[in-house]
């Protein structure tokens, strides 16, 4: 096999991150005044902020403004190299991984290629339901309800309209939560409007949690209050519930109850994504890499996982790991950004400690909850409070000054608007059984 594209040699240790998430981005910025040539290795392109897909989802923001291209963000770091490709093995005896366009050499790798969605083996779920995991994702979800309502015009039967208009989402966490308020607030504002000839009262929003609270991890404060607000959206919440099939078409719960919908969203679960190669007893039930206090893999000197790829044992507060979340993966991204600089300087590196500021998730306009940590306590905000707190965080988290204009602005609008105008269909749409708009003798002349 031919070898990567030339990458020049710098003659200083080599650092391959794979992933550019938030942890691989916030590791090669932590590493630019460190004497190491970093390569970041990533199927994309660009950085994507993934706790506002669902906006992208929902219509409420354009996919370009919640991406920064990696050679744009990381174009004047005289060290960084990017390479557009999958990674598929790693010989660490060789210290050599194999990508879809060759081999590369690496004194260090860092493994941050984040986590999947979970089906829990259900591959007639995987085939039928849309998760939300990247851009693709977003995009396809929002061409798919869209696509959607312009066939229900077409149709005379209830039940088939029916299938068209709801919609399921399974998962009570953060992702949940914020696409069934989203959802809801396009079912009051929007949707109307566009839809004229549809009765909206008709369409159903449920949310499926198998446990019997939403949002865990969070307080009892706010997820009783994200509950509340859901309800009072008129969002079916169905707590202690789980999912047994879906078939593109009906949804059958564990207790019999049975749903119909034609678009089913799955946010209840994701499960690391290794990488081949490496020993078997390194990687965990959760395909998460078992890692130390210094984020280095086990059985590995130089192999390093940060984010949601890595569970760090001999933690007392988070003996099942950290929260997959961003703020986790950002800390260990730059903190072994640290440690190698130590490492390489021959001073001894520095046990990673997690620094929880807290939690947040919004359920529409005016409406949040957040558990905030500042000083050593704990504050529990909701309402119109938390929802501003919500929207500076997000908007100043955002990578580069464009995004955050352009977030910030679009926000600005659609809340003096009650309108979210990106609602046109390009490019893939999810594909399930066709739903027949009637018989030749059923069809009318219109």
């Amino acid at each position: 096999m031919e070898g990567l594209t030339k990458i020049d040699d710098l003659g200083q240790p080599r650092v391959v991150i794979v992933g550019g998430g938030f942890g691989g981005l916030a590791l090669a910025q932590a590493l630019a005044d460190v004497p190491v040539q970093v390569v970041l290795i990533d199927k994309q392109n660009y950085h994507a902020f993934q706790p506002l897909l669902y906006q992208v989802a929902t219509a409420g923001l354009a996919a370009d403004t919640i991406v920064a291209p990696f050679r744009k963000t990381l174009g004047e770091q005289k060290n960084f190299y990017f390479r557009l490709a999958g990674v598929q093995s790693i010989d660490p005896a060789a210290q050599v991984i194999e990508t879809t366009i060759g081999l590369l050499r690496y004194d260090y790798l860092v493994l941050a290629t984040g986590a999947t969605a979970n089906y829990f083996g259900d591959a007639e779920m995987q085939r039928h339901a849309i998760t939300l995991k990247s851009v693709s994702d977003a995009l396809e979800l929002r061409n798919t309800l869209l696509a959607n309502f312009e066939q229900a015009l077409q149709l005379g039967d209830m039940e088939k309209i029916n299938s068209l208009l709801d919609f399921v989402i399974v998962g009570g966490g953060p992702t949940g939560v914020e696409m069934a308020g989203a959802l809801s607030e396009l079912r009051a504002h929007v949707f109307p409007k566009d839809y004229r000839e549809l009765d909206f009262k008709e369409m159903d929003i449920h949310l499926v949690q198998s446990g019997p609270v939403l949002l865990k991890g969070m307080s009892a404060q706010a997820s009783a209050k994200a509950l509340e607000y859901l309800r009072d959206l008129g969002v079916e919440v169905l707590l202690d519930a789980r999912v047994k099939s879906y078939d593109g078409y009906t949804v059958t719960l564990s207790d019999g109850q049975r749903l119909i919908t034609r678009t089913l969203i799955w946010a209840a679960g994701v499960t690391g994504a290794p990488v081949a190669g490496l020993e078997a007893g390194c990687l965990l039930p959760s395909n998460r890499y078992r890692v130390d206090e210094f984020n280095r893999v086990a059985g590995y000197d130089n192999v390093f996982a940060i984010g949601d790829i890595a569970l760090m044992s001999g933690q007392p507060d988070y003996p099942e790991g950290h929260p997959q979340v961003a703020q986790p993966a950002l800390q260990q991204g730059q903190r072994l950004g640290q440690n190698l600089a130590l490492q390489l300087a021959g001073r001894p590196m520095q046990p990673f400690v997690y620094h929880d500021k807290g939690s947040m998730a919004t359920v529409g306009r005016n409406r949040a909850v957040a558990d905030i940590k500042l000083f050593g306590r704990e504050y529990h905000l909701s309402g119109l409070l938390a929802w501003l707190a919500w929207s500076l965080v997000h908007v100043m988290s955002l990578v580069n000054f464009r995004s955050r204009v352009a977030v910030a602005f679009t926000w600005a609008w659609n809340y003096w608007s009650q309108d979210k105008g990106l609602r046109y269909i390009i490019g893939r749409v999810k594909t399930a059984p066709a739903v027949d708009a009637g018989t030749t003798a059923e069809k009318a002349i219109v």
